[in-house]
């Protein structure tokens, strides 16, 4: 394993493998899943089962009509036998046929809505897990979580429900039948029997840890396609095409022989109840026909159990290769299972406190952070005071965004405190704090939706009047006519259809329509040019008026008319005050200013 699937193992490592024994539809897997999801549509799974059993059962009733077509039609030339037999035969067919359809439909229905429900309840999940646990893990690893898992398990509907609840019914009508024509020569039939049980078992581990193994590879080849596509204009840039194609065919020659030794493991489990069928058949095959030359048994006897045997054994076959498929579902029900039971570090407070009122200052108080083994902030305390501008200057590395990510609570300190207003960040509801802050960033992340709705996010409560004023504050309303569809144009995946600048005002548009008192700007116009950045710029003062704002900033042109300068290095604050005050005097500010006026 590689990447993402090494990572996997290692957050496995140690822990109890409760499932490492092949379960079945009754063991612990399924009852998870049974319980989670399946209660709530036991009233429609009761249904398909009438109706599973009534199909199954006519594997039986065909059976047992074989001797009365043999001995009294065929044999003993009854005609009216002829008409009633076959009558019967024709209504087992249809009462067959019905059944099957309405057992499928159902059980498709079952079975989408169920599938349904755990994607959601996945995305749903994963949206709260921590920062720490995304950066672990690739957006092509969990998609393929959230669509390749989910969809193995489809399989549980199609094969293992509908095939396990028709042919165990069958299983047992077409027994029952036999045995009632002769228990001995049903002994004969299933002798082979008990030699199945070691060598099943061994071949459902085999497949369950092959299968696991699978899921992780695809799960890789999802993330490697993601890398690719995301990364798309780099890997032309650099000429990457060969060794990104070789990275993705090593993955997938890994995967093929992984899905080849578990197809092998599948297919086994039928190969060796046909071994089975081969050695009973050959049993009531000499036993039987000695009777029946003897006299002692009818041909309608041989026949009918010759027939219910023969009926029987398909089903057990069909049984065998289920038990394969639930070993392939049941490894991604594990895995399903292992994420949606991670839990998130970054809680909401048992007793949360409301969110301070108005406009609120901030304040950080000996804050210290670490990321691994690296110390990222060393005592950090500073204060953005209410309604004012404050600007966090310094080299890369000083702490700066991590100064947001602790604000907004993407992570908690190990020591000291952060607060807006008199309230700490971390009494507060995750969803009341993070409706305080509005941040807008040098990446501005677009949806691939509109322009209208990367605007809303989903709110519609908005009127065109607010839409409007928020569109011209944000000099979003100058591009506007020349975009084709206007609001309706698609804004492309992570906005692609638009340049860097009309990114950042639909960005800055958004945080007008969300009118939060705290306002967070990380390096939001460093990637522009310099007619872009003056519209930006003006849009961005704009957005701040009124708001208490916390400015990330290497251009220091572009925070002069800050009301505080914070000046930060290595997690520290070495110096504050206003650009004037900090100019005037020696000190890592005057430095980074005067290296910056020389290079420009």
């Amino acid at each position: 394993m590689t990447d993402d699937a090494a990572r996997i193992a290692k957050r496995r490592k140690g822990k109890k493998r409760r499932n490492d024994t092949a379960d079945g539809p009754t063991g612990p897997l399924f009852g998870w899943l049974w319980r989670n999801y399946l209660t709530r549509y036991r009233g429609l799974m009761a249904v398909a089962l009438i109706f599973m059993a009534i199909e199954g059962s006519m594997y039986g009733l065909l059976s047992y009509m074989m001797k009365p077509m043999f001995d009294d039609v065929f044999i003993g030339g009854n005609r009216d036998a002829l008409v009633w037999v076959g009558l019967a035969v024709l209504g087992i067919f249809m009462a067959r046929a019905t059944a099957s359809v309405i057992q499928k439909v159902l059980l498709t229905r079952i079975s989408q809505m169920t599938i349904g429900d755990i994607r959601q309840a996945m995305l749903a999940h994963l949206m709260r897990l921590d920062m720490s646990f995304h950066q672990t893990l690739g957006p092509g690893y969990l998609i393929q979580r959230v669509e390749g898992d989910v969809g193995a398990i489809a399989k549980v509907w199609s094969t293992l429900i509908t095939g396990a609840g028709r042919d165990v019914v069958a299983l047992i009508s077409l027994l029952a039948v036999a045995i009632s024509i002769d228990w001995l020569w049903t002994l004969v039939a299933l002798i082979g029997a008990p030699l199945l049980i070691g060598p099943s078992m061994l071949a459902q581990r085999y497949v369950r840890v092959n299968a696991r193994v699978a899921r992780d590879l695809a799960a890789n080849l999802s993330n490697r396609l993601h890398e690719v596509f995301h990364g798309i204009m780099p890997v032309k840039l650099n000429g990457l095409e060969r060794y990104q194609s070789a990275r993705y065919r090593d993955l997938t020659k890994q995967r093929i022989r992984i899905e080849t030794k578990s197809s092998f493991g599948q297919a086994s489990l039928p190969g060796l109840i046909d071994i089975m069928s081969g050695i009973g058949f050959v049993g009531v095959l000499f036993y039987g026909g000695s009777q029946i030359l003897e006299g002692q048994k009818t041909v309608g006897d041989f026949m009918a159990f010759f027939t219910a045997i023969g009926l029987a054994f398909e089903p057990l076959r069909r049984l065998g290769t289920i038990s394969g498929i639930w070993q392939v579902a049941a490894a991604s029900i594990e895995r399903i299972r292992e994420l949606l039971q991670t839990v998130p570090k970054l809680r909401d407070p048992a007793e949360p406190v409301p969110a301070p009122e108005g406009v609120p200052g901030v304040r950080l108080q000996d804050v210290v952070l670490n990321y691994g083994e690296a110390q990222v902030l060393r005592g950090l305390s500073f204060t953005a005071e209410a309604g004012k501008t404050t600007a966090l200057v310094g080299p890369s590395g000083a702490g700066k965004s991590t100064v947001f990510n602790l604000l907004t609570r993407l992570v908690d300190p190990e020591q000291g405190s952060v607060s807006l207003g008199d309230v700490p960040v971390d009494a507060m509801t995750l969803r009341d704090l993070r409706g305080l802050i509005s941040v807008v960033t040098q990446d501005a992340a677009l949806f691939d939706e509109t322009l209208r709705e990367n605007v809303l996010l989903g709110r519609d409560n908005v009127d065109d009047a607010a839409l409007h004023a928020a569109l011209d504050a944000a000099h979003v309303s100058d591009f506007l006519p020349r975009v084709d569809k206007g609001l309706d144009a698609a804004a492309g995946p992570r906005g692609a259809n638009l340049s860097g600048g009309q990114r950042q005002r639909i960005a800055i548009a958004r945080a007008l329509l969300r009118d939060t008192p705290v306002l967070l700007l990380d390096e939001a116009t460093s990637a522009l040019d310099a007619q872009s950045e003056a519209v930006v710029q003006d849009a961005l003062e704009r957005l701040s008026e009124g708001r208490t704002t916390l400015v990330i900033a290497h251009r220091l042109s572009t925070v002069r008319n800050a009301d505080k300068i914070v000046v930060m290095d290595q997690g520290r604050v070495l110096d504050e005050g206003t650009h004037d005050a900090l100019i005037a005097r020696p000190g890592p500010y005057r430095d980074l200013y005067q290296l910056q006026f020389k290079s420009d």
